[in-house]
């Protein structure tokens, strides 16, 4: 989930360590690599050039190499952090020669038109206020023909957040700028994107997150405080649980995206 309009570091040492610690080596969203084929199911990835934006730790990308036979792929983040730690991980992997790890400041993506036949992104572009603006640079990057397959964590609504969803990015305390599908759907259309699709991930999520906070309180949650302190646990506990309220309530949507740059 790291892709912002800011640079400055929220996905610190610690916080890799911990949601690494949940989610699998290199993976700071949910889900892991199960959730990233659902995401790209049905499509091919074999000889193609990928940009994964919010690339985090790296794991969805080399993902991408080891499970769909990506050609190469190029991750891009804002953050110094995770860019360090995903280049670590593509060597350990013996992935360094398919793989091409970009941090750069907030703003135009660094890439020339047309790079890229796919741009994929995992729970990162909540980081970003102008979704007008990122979904055009998107389409900017991609070669004619090319996809964009995504997931992101989602408002149902493009009103005021109510008091439970402001406690929650309250105790998340970082940089979210949610919008509602429709919202997203919007800024795509506008970007010149066709055959657009759009899938809500709340019942999944919201089970997932409640399983997730019974394993923070239990056997998971020692094994980190070990590590990082009980004080550190507690905190992601109180966010989890906050999480939970909002997904329970629905306004918290996760939610697949899928669309085409036409020929």
């Amino acid at each position: 989930m790291s892709a912002g309009d800011t640079a400055e570091a929220e996905y610190d040492e610690a916080a890799i360590r911990f949601l690494e610690t949940i989610w699998g080596e290199g993976y700071l969203s949910p889900g892991g690599p199960d959730e990233v084929d659902r995401v790209l199911a049905g499509l091919s990835l074999a000889g193609r050039r990928v940009l994964d934006i919010g690339c985090g730790a790296g794991g969805i990308a080399l993902h991408l190499i080891e499970a769909h036979d990506a050609a190469h792929v190029t991750g891009f983040d804002v953050e110094a952090p995770v860019i360090e730690q995903a280049r670590k991980l593509a060597a350990a992997r013996g992935l360094s020669e398919r793989t091409r790890f970009v941090q750069a400041e907030p703003g135009r993506l660094p890439f020339e038109d047309g790079s890229f036949d796919m741009v994929f992104s995992k729970d990162a572009l909540l980081h970003v206020a102008d979704k007008d603006a990122v979904f055009a640079d998107i389409f900017r990057v991609l070669k004619p023909g090319g996809v964009v397959a995504a997931s992101d964590w989602m408002i149902g609504h493009d009103g005021e957040p109510s008091a439970d969803m402001k406690a929650y990015i309250a105790a998340e305390g970082l940089s979210f700028s949610m919008a509602s599908p429709a919202r997203y759907r919007l800024a795509m259309q506008r970007a010149g994107f066709a055959d657009i699709a759009i899938a809500d991930r709340n019942p999944w999520y919201r089970q997932v997150a409640r399983e997730e906070l019974a394993r923070l309180r239990g056997e998971l949650g020692d094994r980190a405080a070990a590590e990082l302190g009980r004080p550190y646990v507690e905190k992601n506990i109180r966010t989890w649980a906050s999480m939970q309220k909002v997904l329970d309530s629905g306004e918290h949507r996760p939610t697949h995206l899928r669309a085409l740059k036409p020929q």
